[in-house]
């Protein structure tokens, strides 16, 4: 195997590895990222469906989603592009790391509950828990993508319907 082979090789699993470990939550000092966005959702305790759209316009249709603190929602995503998009779940820090590991591994797929890489054509589920008031951001994080704009946010208002972090 060529030195330049291997180093590629070896770079995008590192890369791989630090996203999962960044997108499960597990950080150095044992902070758990993913509480401040909820945790995966168990797809019979969903209160409502959402439909999202993903297209070529560099857009996520809705892009502003209100949900309730506790709240189960089942997100179905399509792709109605002619390119590959996904959805990504996290706070904007988390989001924006994650893109610059993208940038410079374009073709790193994902697996975590919390994302979904979608070829043209094809739909998927994201089933999750909102359990924190406040705000979760959501985006694409293919190249280019999250740079042209294409985000959102899902507002989640507390226990007692006030919207938080707006």
């Amino acid at each position: 195997m060529n030195h330049a082979f291997r180093n590629t090789a070896l770079a995008a699993m590192l890369a791989v590895a630090a996203a999962s470990a960044s997108a499960s939550g597990t950080h150095a000092g044992g902070h758990d990222a993913s509480d401040a966005i909820g945790k995966p959702g168990v797809a019979t305790k969903s209160t409502r469906t959402i439909n999202v759209n993903m297209a070529d316009s560099m857009r996520f249709t809705p892009a502003d989603i209100s949900v309730k603190q506790g709240e189960t929602v089942r997100f179905v995503i399509k792709n109605s592009g002619q390119i590959k998009h996904e959805l990504v779940l996290g706070t904007e820090k988390e989001l924006k790391e994650h893109y610059e590991v993208m940038k410079k591994n374009p073709e790193m797929e994902h697996a975590d509950a919390n994302m979904l890489t979608l070829p043209p054509g094809k739909s998927g589920e994201i089933v999750w828990q909102f359990t924190k008031a406040g705000k979760v951001d959501f985006a694409c994080l293919q190249p280019g993508h999250y740079d042209a704009g294409m985000k959102g946010a899902v507002n989640v208002s507390n226990a007692a319907g006030k919207a938080v972090g707006k």
